[in-house]
């Protein structure tokens, strides 16, 4: 322990200017197998120092502390230290070393499920998502580890707040995927269909050179959200998608695609004969829940095709209609339809009768002015994103080398007529 004093001095006396901390970093480097060799012994060490000061150095020693084998007893009084560094710690300092912060940050995290308590982690997780992040449009390789933690501790409205922000910058694409299929299944908790949608596309249409686990239940979850939230799924898939998904997604999912076959003809009796036959391999999947949603759904597609037909309907023909039991089940799926917006109508009790109605959203309130101003704002703004991110590809040297390779030749013939003015 004597020969670790030096550097705890050195710490303590180097963490105030930048010069002073790009020193401090040289020496913690050469100081790593030291640290290493002594790491059940450091959290004495970690006692002499302040975290919101000395972070780079509180940042190293943790690091090495936590390679250490960790007992379950200590796993709470562990978590305990490192989620009051994480929430204290200056971002400047600690990204020095992003990948010795990120390895701490998911050792907190396996011990949070270690003890079985991931709520614990969801707010220093938050708090690390945001140092590390040199901007809101980069995705760090905490945020997977972030969002699983908010979907196993059921905490969906803190997962949303970052998934709003637009990502742009993606260090790994494992994380890229984790990301995405993560919080497609925080909004499918809230109900947040379209999102989930455009997360779990991401997921399936991202480059690849092999299937991956991930992509394959992100397929299958896709097709389920979009039968719950569009009423219909394509099998077919965008022209941007790898070979690779297109050629191998399906057999990996025939089940899922049965289930759309089954649901597009409209039919209950067919639907619910699909779902049972493979009730067990959606069970498996943890997707049985989804499947009695997509099964719901349907009596509610089958509801909002009879609006299109009729303006007044008894309970009793709809019933009939769209295959429930009873006038009451039917309405009840009427009064939820309306409840969430999906249908306009009244129900007229006595005498059992529903009138359909027009949207009566004229577009012309405030709140609904202010909405369609903020679409725009955020379309230009993508708009100039794009053309950034454009710009910057159409001068890369290995786009463009490769883009060469790829170019047909031409002969001179393939070239119009040089224009008269430029003859010499």
């Amino acid at each position: 322990m004597e020969s670790i004093e030096p550097l705890i001095a050195h710490v303590q006396g180097l963490s105030s200017s930048v010069d002073d901390i790009c020193h401090l970093h040289n020496l913690l480097k050469q100081a790593e197998e030291s640290l290493q060799s002594q790491a059940p012994r450091l959290a004495l060490v970690l006692e002499q120092l302040d975290p919101s000061k000395h972070s780079l150095g509180y940042l190293y020693i943790l690091e090495a502390y936590t390679s250490a084998p960790i007992q379950k007893e200590q796993a709470s009084e562990l978590v305990v230290y490192i989620a009051n560094f994480i929430n204290t710690c200056l971002s400047d300092q600690i990204q020095l070393a992003p990948d010795k912060f990120t390895c701490v940050c998911k050792r907190f995290k396996d011990q949070v499920l270690q003890l079985e308590a991931p709520v614990r982690g969801v707010g220093p997780l938050r708090a690390a998502v945001r140092k590390l992040q040199t901007s809101s449009e980069h995705l760090t390789a905490l945020h997977p580890d972030f969002l699983q933690l908010c979907l196993l501790a059921k905490c969906y409205k803190t997962g949303i707040c970052v998934l709003e922000e637009d990502i742009f910058e993606v260090d790994q694409p494992r994380d890229f995927f984790l990301y995405c299929y993560y919080g497609g299944m925080i909004c499918i908790g809230q109900k947040l269909f379209r999102k989930a949608m455009e997360l779990l596309h991401n997921v399936v249409t991202a480059p690849m050179s092999s299937t991956n686990a991930i992509a394959v239940e992100a397929y299958k979850k896709y097709i389920l959200v979009s039968l719950i939230h569009n009423g219909q799924f394509s099998t077919g898939f965008p022209k941007y998608t790898s070979s690779v998904a297109q050629r191998s997604m399906k057999n990996f999912s025939q089940s899922y695609v049965d289930l759309a076959n089954s649901y597009n003809t409209g039919k209950i009796a067919e639907l619910e004969s699909c779902a049972e036959t493979n009730r067990e391999k959606f069970e498996l999947d943890n997707n049985l829940g989804l499947v009695k949603q997509v099964v719901s759904s349907l009596y509610k597609r089958n509801i909002q095709r009879l609006t299109q037909t009729y303006l007044t309907l008894s309970l009793q023909d709809i019933a009939n209609t769209v295959q429930l039991r009873t006038p009451k089940e039917a309405e009840m799926h009427v009064l939820q339809m309306i409840q969430d917006g999906e249908i306009f109508a009244t129900i007229n009790q006595k005498d059992g009768m529903v009138s359909f109605h027009e949207d009566p959203e004229q577009y012309k309130t405030c709140e609904m002015i202010e909405h369609i101003d903020s679409s725009i704002q955020r379309m230009m703004a993508l708009s100039k994103k794009l053309n950034a991110v454009d710009e910057v590809i159409s001068c890369d040297p290995v786009y463009l080398a490769k883009a060469g390779r790829e170019r047909p030749r031409f002969d001179i013939d393939d070239f119009d007529t040089v224009p008269q003015k430029f003859n010499m």
